[in-house]
């Protein structure tokens, strides 16, 4: 398996970096968040993950490992080859997909093009102990990140914006569910971020 290639980026295209290795150019499958990071002529490190077919030798390359570990994980899943798990982690980063697993969110990854909401379910189903929980401070499309320090409406806010929902929507979302934070501040405890991330996503999914 080649685990990543390292070299000067020799051209770019639409789905595609060429990293020259060696004297010889690897065409590495990218996603468009992936290649807008990459400069020709300059250097580049991309995660690697070969898929082998009959008829065909891809490689596909990620900014890090640990895209590169969920794109395989993704693949686990029926019905998920290379293309879909390569536009899923185009939309969302590897957290707000471990995320959205977690909290059962089928509008986050139907928001993938070629995921329906059935497709969606089914993919809940299976992924569910495979992704594992978020593992970065960073959640989101866009890198939004929340501290561990900042306070239970900052992170449920900045989760769901993460995961997709207008500014507006998370922002109801956030007040449907602060009784429950509130009634846990009240006995002395932290609000439990992640069964409150759930409670708000069901108001959202209901008001659909």
């Amino acid at each position: 398996m080649i685990a990543f290639v390292s070299g000067p980026v020799a051209a770019l295209a639409p789905t595609t970096a060429v990293i020259e290795v060696g004297g010889i150019g690897m065409a590495v499958q990218c996603s468009p968040h992936t290649l807008a990071d990459l400069r020709i002529g300059q250097q580049a490190r991309l995660a690697t993950s070969l898929v082998v077919r009959e008829d065909s030798l891809t490689l596909y390359g990620f900014a890090d490992d640990d895209q590169r570990q969920v794109f395989e994980l993704l693949q686990t899943a029926s019905g998920v080859g290379p293309r879909l798990a390569q536009a899923m982690l185009a939309v969302h980063s590897p957290d707000a997909l471990r995320l959205a697993v977690s909290a059962d969110d089928e509008k986050a990854l139907t928001a993938v093009p070629g995921i329906g909401r059935k497709g969606a379910q089914k993919l809940l189903l299976e992924l569910k102990d495979r992704l594992g929980e978020p593992v970065g401070a960073h959640i989101g499309r866009q890198g939004i990140g929340t501290a561990v320090s900042s306070s239970w409406r900052e992170q449920l806010q900045a989760a769901l914006i993460g995961l997709g929902y207008a500014t507006r929507e998370a922002d109801e979302a956030v007040s449907a569910v602060a009784p429950q934070a509130e009634a846990a501040l009240a006995e002395g405890a932290q609000p439990p971020v992640p069964q409150l991330l759930r409670a708000a996503l069901q108001t959202l999914n209901r008001a659909r």
